[in-house]
């Protein structure tokens, strides 16, 4: 394959990538190859931090001489190229730095429950992503393998922790990558890269066979794509649960992807623009984009009514720092069993040694604590919608923010968390709650940059049909970043 049909492939999202490969149109090795010209074309992104190439190519060829990708019922991202975060998302043989100097000759020995998923589905897997030191920041920019570009702007950052992979998608390197969220790590990315990024429920995946969960429950695993149809196709592949799960979460009435072609009955959506955590302001900008979401819900036959939930904001911020202090110290503990040795400060990123320090003196009556305010103000939230189905809120309450802010330590873990809020806001409820959350492009600032806006449910059936409904009525897969490797294929 030339150049410039490489290139142009980058407008052809996952799913469509896949219908070519049943067709016969292309071959996975085509594909792949493809992908690899594109990555290669995009390094001053910094955004592919293990090239596993070699490996991608046997996968993709070993596809295309079983004759599978021609099968009936096989997954419709059978054949695509995809990468995996550096970060849990764990391939047995594979680097898996997560981000740290600590444990950057780490290798991982098992392959993850999500990762044999995408496998058996047909994705070919060639290369890992960056990621912030334990996925701790909403940037990407650790200090072992310096800052992921956004290719919106130099000025800002591709956030965080899926940075690595939102960069990726935005510049079209391929139409989808791992990804995962445990404050708003999916949905922060996708914001300030103009993608749709569906944090799923929680117990939607599995995290077999590391843990039953992490972070108590906050963290979810799935991807980032350009377009709706990819994310439902990509969730179809992870949706279920391992023996041993300590929860799962009831498996759809119809696949994502089918649900998708379904427009919803009548919605009631509540919004605000406000933060759920006083003190903090929403830029206006960022605003009017939520404000024309809800006004093209409201013609799409939705009822939109001003409010949203309350929540006690010192409980859920004190929670949060907690869990990330005793997490923080168990991966302290993780690196010290990796190198057979106790790593020393410099090791970590500062913001980091202030975690693991206060996690070491974390007592179990404050994690305790901690789990139960999350309970706590779960209940709280899912009381203050009422008979609402939906909330409609802002996914930044900024605009997209630049680097050597959200990685900077702040003396303690609250004060560090007291930052990040103030910047995304609504996010981390999503991840209290367990709800599914979503982020579309739905807005550009006055320069260009994208904004995206938020919406959050019990389940992902129906936020991905209202994302259908906006995608369909308000198009964004046309608004590409200055950085577009497709570019290329018309200079």
């Amino acid at each position: 394959m030339d150049l410039k049909a490489a290139f142009v492939l980058a407008d052809v999202d996952a799913v469509g990538q896949g219908a070519l490969a049943a067709a016969g149109d292309l071959t996975a090795v085509e594909l792949l190859e493809a992908a690899i010209q594109r990555v290669e074309a995009t390094r001053e992104l910094n955004a592919v931090i293990v090239d596993l190439f070699d490996r991608g190519r046997e996968q993709a060829a070993a596809l295309d001489a079983s004759g599978a990708l021609r099968s009936e019922g096989l997954s419709p991202v059978a054949g695509v190229p995809y990468l995996l975060k550096d970060l849990s998302a764990s391939l047995a043989g594979a680097p898996e730095a997560m981000g740290s100097r600590a444990l950057r000759t780490y290798v991982a020995p098992d392959t993850a429950w999500i990762v044999q998923r995408w496998l058996d589905a047909g994705l070919v897997v060639f290369g890992k992503t960056n990621t912030p030191e334990w996925g701790n920041h909403c940037t990407t920019e650790p200090s072992l393998w310096g800052r992921t570009a956004n290719p919106w702007s130099p000025d800002i950052t591709p956030g965080g922790s899926s940075g690595g992979s939102a960069a990726l998608v935005a510049a079209g390197v391929l139409p989808a990558a791992s990804a995962g969220d445990g404050t708003g790590s999916i949905r922060m990315p996708s914001s300030v890269c103009g993608l749709v990024g569906l944090k799923p429920r929680r117990a939607r995946t599995s995290f077999a066979p590391g843990a039953g969960h992490v972070l108590e429950g906050l963290v979810n695993e799935h991807a980032l794509t350009r377009t709706v149809r990819d994310s439902a196709a990509l969730l179809d592949t992870v949706t279920g649960s391992d023996p041993g799960d300590p929860y799962f979460a009831p498996l759809p009435a119809t696949s994502f992807l089918e649900a998708i072609a379904v427009a919803p009955a009548p919605q009631r959506i509540l919004t605000t623009t406000d933060s759920c955590f006083p003190g903090t302001t929403t830029d206006p900008q960022v605003v009017a984009a939520v404000q024309a979401t809800a006004a093209l819900l409201e013609g799409l036959g939705h009822h939109v009514e001003q409010g949203a939930p309350t929540i006690d904001p010192d409980a859920v911020a004190d929670a949060i720092a907690v869990l990330h202090t005793v997490s923080n110290a168990q991966l302290h503990a993780f690196a010290t069993e990796v190198l057979g040795r106790e790593p020393h400060e410099d090791e970590f990123e500062p913001s980091t040694w202030v975690m693991v320090r206060e996690g070491f003196t974390t007592t179990g009556v404050q994690y305790a604590a901690a789990i139960e305010a999350v309970h706590a103000q779960t209940r709280r939230f899912v009381a203050g919608m009422g008979a609402a189905d939906v909330l409609l809120v802002p996914t930044l309450l900024t605009t997209p923010p630049g680097y050597a802010h959200l990685d900077q330590p702040r003396g303690t873990t609250r004060a560090f968390f007291d930052v990040e809020f103030a910047t995304c806001g609504w996010t981390t409820m999503a991840n209290v709650t367990g709800w599914a959350a979503i982020t579309l492009p739905m807005g550009q600032t006055a320069d260009g940059l994208p904004i995206g806006v938020q919406l959050m449910a019990p389940d992902e059936t129906i936020l991905l049909q209202l994302a259908a409904q906006l995608e369909a009525a308000a198009p964004w897969i046309d608004r590409k970043p200055a950085g577009w490797v497709g570019a290329t294929a018309t200079a």
